[in-house]
């Protein structure tokens, strides 16, 4: 008997491990595309001894989420991908990046108005994160907005 293609791969979801230093995943233009980015990024933060209620854990995770939102929201390609991608660097840095696959319009922060809904989230990026950015999406097209999170070292 063969066995099915379901029971073959049982997830594509990267798994969330303290001893690694890059977690990298790809997801879909949906919204749940986004919210499952969010988790993982969570879960990671988690392994890696920034639990929720420490501010960097809590930072990572509105970035990813605003990041992440933006790019299934304004980089959406049909048959494309955006990808995650969390590092843990040296000195206490938490590098977050999402990639989108359009890259002809780079995202920049401006003041929304008092009757707009959106148009905020890059200015909330630019307020937790030490540094962020945008760059062009290595290896593919689209663009990476990219973001450093101060991170304390974790102990025990």
């Amino acid at each position: 008997m063969t066995p099915s293609p379901r029971t073959k791969r049982r997830s594509a979801l990267p798994l969330p491990l303290a001893d690694q230093a890059v977690l990298s995943f790809r997801f879909t233009p949906p919204p749940r595309g986004a919210r499952l980015a969010r988790r993982l990024a969570c879960c990671q933060m988690d392994a890696w001894g920034w639990h929720h209620g420490i501010p960097a854990h809590d930072a990572v995770e509105l970035i990813v989420a605003e990041l992440a939102n933006n790019a299934v929201t304004h980089g959406r390609v049909p048959g494309r991908d955006a990808e995650l991608r969390l590092s843990r660097e040296d000195g206490g840095r938490v590098r977050v990046e999402v990639s989108d696959a359009r890259g002809e319009r780079l995202p920049e922060t401006r003041d929304a108005g008092t009757g707009e809904e959106g148009g905020r989230g890059l200015l909330l990026v630019a307020a937790l994160a030490k540094e962020w950015g945008t760059a062009p999406r290595p290896g593919a097209p689209g663009e990476t907005v990219w973001a450093v999170v101060p991170a304390e070292p974790v102990r025990g």
